[in-house]
């Protein structure tokens, strides 16, 4: 038995006893299912994976466990449901046969979360999705949550998609926007999960004409996380992806971003933070691609991190394709320790050394914090950061 065989026939026991389904999603299933095992899970020999190893997540035994999202802040005009028949046509665009976890969850894939907002729907508070899971009971879960939001022309809203959850497991998330001409749309992923789980996340937006979206990953939580965000910008677009990571003891986290200008006079603004401590690593792969008829594009990615500790590790790769000659792109990225005369002046004024170095780190994280539009969500936010800030290092 090859070593992909030996993987991924683990998995084939618990997608044979999946509840029914409707024959084009049986089909989408077994499609999926069928790459999956063709391609196996990445090595740290694949370019894309190469500072992530995922061969925790390929040895274990888990068990698929269903698992439904609570939502709230909906409106009555907002439509929202499990994915049935009137999905189809958006569902799975992103190809997943280039990813074996996108495969892998749609191989799983069993109800959903399909939310669609009718053209010029103006949602005022944020729609919430929260996914929580137990792994302190029962066998080794494995959940796939799906969402799948079509948004109509000229709509605005806020979404806000939130993992927590207890003990041991693996979730596998996968969300798809469309959106139509003119929406604008705020996303925020909010990772604060087991320390002993694995999240595999992967956030694909397809962005119309003159749309304004904006996502904000953070990142806390988890023993071993990637989040994979890609976005596809049409002819006026404009994008903003910001991030912040922060990790200590033996986390390691992994965001793989990657900016698609696909159509002329786009814009996009980048700006991923990372605060490492103890023996953690992290990953920061952002590629942005002109493509040859995107002329006019205007694009900036800037990555910082702060090493709070010798032994953190940070793996950072900044990358431009540009095809097109009328352009406008920077990149770059910065690794560095905490400033000693800010250290030291903080300390002459009667500030222990822990308090100032969490002073100083909080400030550095505090540029991200602070570009979330939900009151709510930036006080909670603060909150669980200077709970992760006072973590003793393992």
């Amino acid at each position: 038995m090859t070593p992909v065989a030996e993987q991924t026939g683990a998995w084939l026991e618990s997608f044979t006893r999946q509840h029914p389904a409707a024959p084009w999603i049986r089909q989408l299933r077994e499609e999926a299912f069928a790459r999956f095992t063709q391609m196996g899970f990445p090595t740290t020999h694949d370019e894309e994976w190469r500072f992530t190893n995922v061969a925790p997540i390929a040895r274990s035994r888990f068990q698929f466990r269903d698992i439904v999202g609570q939502v709230s802040g909906l409106p009555a005009n907002v439509q929202a449901g499990a994915i049935a028949g009137d999905a189809r046509q958006w569902l799975a665009k992103q190809a997943f046969d280039q990813n074996a976890f996108v495969a892998l969850n749609t191989a799983f894939l069993n109800g959903g979360l399909f939310l669609r907002i009718p053209r010029g729907t103006v949602v005022e508070g944020p729609i919430e999705v929260v996914y929580s899971v137990d792994g302190q009971v029962g066998n080794l879960p494995h959940v796939g949550p799906r969402m799948l939001v079509v948004a109509g022309a000229d709509t605005q809203f806020t979404l806000i998609e939130r993992y927590t959850g207890q003990g041991r497991y693996l979730t596998n998330a996968v969300t798809e926007i469309v959106a139509g001409e003119g929406a604008v749309i705020d996303h925020y992923k909010v990772q604060h999960e087991s320390g002993e789980a694995f999240h595999i996340g992967s956030l694909f937006a397809n962005l119309g004409r003159s749309v304004n979206f904006s996502a904000t990953s953070i990142a806390m939580g988890g023993a071993l996380v990637r989040n994979d965000v890609n976005v596809t910008l049409s002819e006026g677009t404009e994008a903003t992806l910001n991030g912040l990571y922060v990790v200590n003891g033996s986390q390691h986290v992994d965001n793989h971003t990657t900016i698609d200008h696909a159509k002329p006079h786009g814009t996009s603004h980048e700006l991923y933070k990372g605060i490492l401590d103890g023996k953690a690593g992290a990953v920061f792969n952002g590629r942005i691609m002109v493509r040859k008829d995107a002329q006019k594009t205007d694009s900036k990615q800037t990555n910082k991190n702060l090493v709070l500790s010798d032994e953190a590790v940070i793996n950072t790769k900044p990358e431009l394709q540009i095809f097109a000659d009328d352009v406008r792109c920077t990149h770059g990225a910065t690794i560095g320790q905490l400033d000693a005369e800010s250290m030291f002046y903080l300390q002459s004024r009667g500030i222990g050394k822990d308090d100032a170095r969490n002073l100083l780190t909080y400030a550095f994280a505090q540029d991200i914090v602070d570009r979330i539009k939900v009151q709510s969500l930036r006080d909670s936010l603060e909150r669980i950061l200077f709970e992760k800030l006072h973590e003793r290092p393992q």
